[in-house]
């Protein structure tokens, strides 16, 4: 009897820790991975110069490319285009989802049979194409987006919102000026339903993002969201060392930050307004850094003015100085031309200064050109801030305490925005 009992008690325990141990692990494998930073891959287009995103959505998941728009509110896809999801859904008018993004219209659409973008009584939203500045009436919607993970030196498993908030956009303003394929739109701005919003409140860590953008065509920069590190090869964390300044956030919630004055080899730019020059727009969708026409003249004469001894020659539309390409040198920082400083606070001396690779452009054999254009009298800010000046620099967008913090160029620390590691990220294991 007390033989039965021993081995009673032991087939029982043995059994007990089985169960536990397969419960442990069934409870493992259905945890959802909850990152503290995530990744986007970002490629230059060869004929627009805009930056283009891969992203994956829909039900079966599809990979699409997205022009990353800094100022957008919003993820605006192309959904005329064989849009197919099973997990697709149109919030309905006066919902919770409307109110977050901020949609105060009802929306119907003629279609006798409900499709992707075509649902009567749903949210409406204006979709703009960032070039062109066409806009349309789209459609608010909700699917499955996933993005990969990293621990900031490649990337990791990748990672699923089940319900992201997007615009459906009318396909025909979805086209002109942008690269071809691309199927829409991804906004960055300080929206509740932009990316970093979404995707920092979703996984639960704190409003942030950086841009690292390359000037290399056919190699990969990268977004990141969520605080850093970041690593570029040969294992450097980009995000150390970074100068700080304060970030304003425009009606539409565009991003712009106070630039006092400027400065050529520490020459001072004349003709400074009071106050300095106001807010400087910072634009992914502005090729070129665009000046109000007087301090575009102004810059152009004082860098000429710097560049003594190198023979000018006729400017190449749109820009306004241009030089014999071969009477510069050139060095581990590009073009060997005087820098070009942004002054953010005077009273700190907080600069962000632009050397030769970003400050130059070669638009043709022989003719290098300072890659700034004229805005006219009335553009959007007296300075935006171009894609030229912003590439293989970080930029630190943090949202919670309304600051840039920027790197100036990377070639200063030996490395570049096409040096983080993407290899071949994991599967997803969420449930």
């Amino acid at each position: 009897m007390a033989s039965f009992l021993h081995n009673f008690l032991l087939f029982f325990c043995s059994l007990s820790l089985l169960i536990l141990t397969s419960s442990a692990t069934k409870s493992q494998t259905h945890i959802p991975i909850r990152p503290n930073k995530l990744v986007l891959k970002v490629q230059k287009d060869r004929a627009t110069n805009l930056h283009v995103a891969q992203i994956h959505k829909r039900t079966p998941l599809v990979q699409f490319p997205f022009v990353i728009d800094l100022n957008g509110r919003f993820l605006s896809v192309n959904c005329e285009n064989q849009y197919t999801s099973s997990t697709y859904k149109a919030p309905v008018c006066h919902s919770s989802q409307c109110a977050k993004a901020d949609s105060h219209t009802c929306r119907t659409c003629s279609s006798s049979k409900p499709r992707p973008g075509c649902h009567t009584n749903a949210c409406g939203l204006l979709t703009t194409n960032p070039v062109t500045q066409q806009s349309a009436l789209g459609e608010l919607a909700e699917d499955v987006l996933k993005i990969s993970s990293t621990q900031g030196s490649s990337p990791g498993p990748m990672v699923t919102h089940p319900q992201f908030l997007f615009a459906c956009a009318p396909s025909n303003i979805l086209q002109k000026g942008l690269p071809k394929n691309v199927q829409g739109v991804a906004g960055l701005g300080h929206s509740p339903i932009s990316l970093p919003y979404q995707l920092a409140s979703h996984f639960g860590f704190p409003p942030k993002f950086a841009l690292c953008l390359t000037s290399s065509r056919g190699n990969n920069g990268a977004v990141f969201f969520g605080e850093g590190p970041y690593f570029m090869k040969p294992g450097i964390d980009v995000s150390r060392q970074l100068t700080y300044a304060p970030l304003t956030i425009g009606q539409q919630g565009e991003y712009y930050v106070n630039v006092q004055s400027i400065k050529i080899n520490n020459a001072m730019l004349p003709s400074i307004p009071k106050g300095g020059f106001g807010g400087a727009l910072i634009s992914t969708t502005t090729p070129y850094t665009t000046l109000q026409t007087p301090i575009f003249r102004a810059l152009n004469q004082l860098f000429m003015n710097q560049l003594r001894g190198v023979p000018q020659v006729k400017p190449v539309a749109p820009f306004g100085a241009c030089f014999d390409a071969n009477r510069i040198p050139t060095s581990k920082m590009g073009p060997t031309v005087p820098s070009i400083d942004l002054v953010l606070d005077n009273k700190h001396n907080i600069m962000w200064r632009i050397f030769g690779a970003n400050a130059m452009i070669q638009p043709r054999p022989g003719v290098m050109c300072l890659a700034f254009v004229d805005g006219g009298m009335r553009p959007k800010a007296p300075i935006v801030i171009g894609t030229q000046q912003l590439e293989d620099n970080l930029l630190q967008f943090d949202l919670m305490n309304s600051r840039l913090g920027f790197s100036s160029s990377l070639f200063l620390r030996g490395t570049n925005c096409a040096n983080f590691n993407f290899g071949t990220s994991s599967t997803s294991t969420d449930p």
